[in-house]
């Protein structure tokens, strides 16, 4: 079979594996289909994630379907639609024990800790598996997976129906943290120095768009919620100013959510998160948001299929690498078909 792997740090080819084979009765064998390209795919590429090891078969956003079943398995059968659940965790450790897997001691994630979905052909546990309605394209099952982070965020910042929401970086997850958002019953608005992505978000259903080359960020969003600043502030860039901007722009009694991994230093005054007794939190991966996730896209009424900005064969993968490289205003979410 092919597979997409990164062999060192700057070196991405399309390679001849082994198939794999069931060898336990709850395992599924799954033709992958549809692979999206992630943030945290180009930082294994270019040795920027020091959480994967070399070489590695990438990929985490992924849909497919079963071509076999193991005696064990009761869920699936040959022929279904999936979406694979990329992580796994031992069920033991402080985090386990408080139904939080996402950050167990001992996660591993498949794409980085583990061979990833950038495969032909992909053997997984049944429980790590989940149908969805044949209907749906497999770019569209795609794009679960990172719907699943802008779900874990929503659940982080505990968004009701009512709040203002403030997103920082309409990126692909900024994205998916703006249509769940919504999904929530939230007022939200979005930042970004991309104005082509600025106006997607519009599309979307924005309420507010702040592009900071041309307006004060925090004066826009004190504007925007009549004085009282956000109620939730989700940060999907991840640099040291924007974790500090996050925090300028709330409420009394906001939560601020993180999801990004920088080790550069913020400075914040104690003073704010004090005095407003804010809540600040980071969000990693999801915490059991897949059986929810696929369950809004199978209703068929959640469109998004318009994320996804390109797609390419796999015998183009290193172009499609590329064009994530270049960054053009135009790209959103990228697809390789398997």
């Amino acid at each position: 079979m092919k597979a997409i792997q990164v062999k060192q740090p700057g070196t991405l080819k399309v390679v001849d594996m082994e198939e794999p084979k069931l060898e336990q009765s709850n395992q599924v064998k799954v033709r992958m289909r549809a692979m999206g390209i992630c943030g945290s795919d180009m930082h294994i590429l270019h040795g920027e994630n020091p959480f994967a090891s070399y070489p590695r078969v990438i990929g985490h956003e992924i849909a497919g379907e079963v071509v076999e079943t193991g005696d064990a398995v009761a869920s699936l059968s040959v022929g279904d639609k999936v979406v694979v659940e990329p992580m796994t965790s031992c069920g033991e450790c402080y985090a386990c024990r408080q139904g939080r897997p996402n950050v167990c001691e001992n996660v591993q994630v498949y794409g980085v800790h583990r061979e990833g979905g950038g495969r032909e052909v992909m053997v997984m546990p049944e429980n790590l598996v989940h149908k969805l309605n044949n209907q749906l394209d497999w770019s569209e099952i795609a794009l679960i997976e990172p719907f699943t982070i802008g779900a874990q965020s929503i659940y982080r910042g505990q968004v009701q129906e009512g709040d203002y929401v403030f997103i920082i970086g309409a990126g692909p997850i900024g994205l998916c943290c703006l249509k769940m958002a919504m999904q929530a019953g939230a007022k939200v608005a979005i930042s970004d120095f991309n104005d082509q992505r600025l106006d997607f978000a519009k599309k979307w259903g924005a309420d507010y768009v702040i592009n900071p080359q041309n307006a004060k960020v925090e004066e826009e969003v004190f504007n925007w919620t009549g004085g009282m600043g956000a109620n939730v502030v989700i940060d999907a860039v991840g640099l040291p100013q924007t974790v500090e901007q996050a925090i300028e722009v709330t409420s009394v009694a906001a939560r601020v959510v993180l999801l990004g991994f920088d080790t550069k230093v913020s400075e914040i005054a104690q003073v704010n998160i004090t005095k407003k007794e804010l809540t600040i939190c980071g969000s990693r991966l999801q915490t059991h948001r897949f059986p929810k996730v696929v369950e809004l896209f199978n209703t068929m009424g959640f469109n998004v299929k318009d994320l996804v900005s390109h797609q390419f064969e796999l015998h183009e993968a290193e172009k499609a690498f590329e064009l994530m490289d270049n960054a053009s205003p135009e790209v959103r979410k990228v697809i390789i078909k398997l």
